[in-house]
């Protein structure tokens, strides 16, 4: 069997690994109980504000090992990048199981699991965009469609665990399954071939003129780079701050119950999924930026809904929330393809993990964003005004991009 057809398996095996990561964005269903469990050991009032921070360093360092696992999987190859991200994840996982206090998060959930799903995610999705050069987009939209799915199935399963064994028996399940998961799959990882081009596919019928590969260092003295980051971060604040937060939004605006709260995680889950495989798919047809300032538009719309339903009703918030996870899950099915379009393949581990940073920035200023504006104000509106501003400023520079930067390779060719 050649590459052409191994790489399916890779695929799958990748989608599989990053199902069990994904996990991370589920935290907003820990958090609650999580911060009451803490409350009652340390005798002080802990809320799931209070705890957002360890959820902010889990996405904060993940870009650190992202970008040194690009560096390490040339030399170890990606099984082992990823047999080792996996043990580091599965592990932090389980000894949240035992934390005592928020400190001990910080390092358990925040460093452990953070760090181990750095080099577990970089490696998944650099090796399958890699794989496929002809289908950039759709594999980029499945392999972190898959990441974001975790959020989808693991909320209803995590809320019965945690009614039958309490919020660190379910961290300690998580953590044993999600290890021996990962593991297993990591040696059906196969590595790219150098310069794989597969059966039957001419790289100039999709997508024009090839262009340079570019290191890290010539991709940072690109002034496109800084262009792509900063729309990367604009378009994930609204995601990063909903995701954080989303069971504590719908209690706090509507006094839903824990069930109907965790619905609401599901859903802005399913959306956020669906968004990484459509918009993935339809950026390989359409184009990265069209598909992009569709998504910045949506956005606005999503969060414009989700202010007026404090008033309107749960109905408008539903709405809101669904477009604000589909535009996310849209941002971050079409970066890995737009990333190694811009600066080619061969870097790509180690470039997609440096434009991750964007993200990881994100995912500091939404949750501390909307934890600060709800303490102080106790609403949400003002965080859902910030990250609507934050998009205008995105889709400004989609605009940017046709008028410099389309033009400008329109004049090279």
């Amino acid at each position: 069997m050649d590459f052409t057809k191994k790489r399916w398996i890779t695929l799958a095996a990748c989608c599989l690994i990053n199902l069990c990561i994904g996990s991370l964005y589920a935290w907003s269903v820990f958090a609650t109980p999580l911060a009451e469990h803490l409350s009652g050991l340390t005798g002080t009032q802990i809320t799931s504000g209070t705890l957002a921070i360890v959820f902010t360093l889990a996405n904060a360092v993940g870009p650190i090992t992202m970008i040194s696992g690009g560096f390490i999987t040339n030399k170890l190859g990606p099984q082992r990048v990823i047999l080792i991200g996996g043990v580091l994840y599965g592990v932090g996982m389980f000894l949240s199981g035992y934390a005592t206090s928020r400190g001990m998060l910080l390092v358990t959930y925040g460093l452990c699991c953070g760090l181990g799903l750095g080099l577990v995610y970089g490696c998944t999705v650099g090796n399958v965009v890699k794989s496929f050069p002809d289908k950039r987009g759709l594999v980029g939209g499945l392999s972190t469609a898959s990441y974001g799915l975790s959020s989808v199935i693991i909320p209803p399963i995590a809320n019965a665990l945690i009614h039958a064994s309490g919020v660190t028996g379910a961290f300690r399940v998580f953590g044993i399954v999600f290890l021996v998961v990962i593991v297993a799959a990591s040696f059906l990882v196969l590595p790219t071939p150098a310069n794989f081009v597969p059966a039957g596919w001419k790289p100039a019928a999709a997508g024009g003129p090839k262009r340079p590969d570019k290191n890290w260092k010539q991709m940072l003295a690109d002034p496109v780079f800084y262009l792509m980051i900063v729309m990367m971060t604009c378009g994930a604040v609204a995601g990063m701050m909903n995701i954080s937060q989303a069971r504590a939004i719908a209690q706090n605006m509507f006094s839903m119950s824990d069930a109907a709260a965790a619905t609401v995680v599901s859903v802005l889950a399913l959306f956020n999924v669906s968004g990484r495989i459509l918009a993935g798919t339809a950026s390989d047809k359409l184009g990265r930026i069209p598909t992009l300032t569709c998504s910045f538009a949506l956005s606005i719309v999503g969060l414009a809904l989700m202010s007026f339903s404090a008033s309107g009703g749960v109905v408008l918030f539903y709405i809101g929330i669904a477009l604000v996870g589909i535009c996310f899950g849209a941002l971050m099915g079409i970066f890995p393809g737009f990333t190694s379009e811009q600066f080619g393949l061969k870097y790509n581990n180690i470039n997609y993990g440096i434009m991750f940073i964007g993200f990881a920035f994100a995912g500091y200023i939404g949750p501390v964003v909307m934890s600060s504006i709800y303490a102080s104000s106790g609403v949400y509106t003002g965080a859902f005004l910030f990250a609507s501003a934050l998009n205008v400023v995105g889709l400004a520079l989609t605009i940017v991009w046709r008028v410099f930067v389309d033009k400008s390779a329109k004049k090279k060719h």
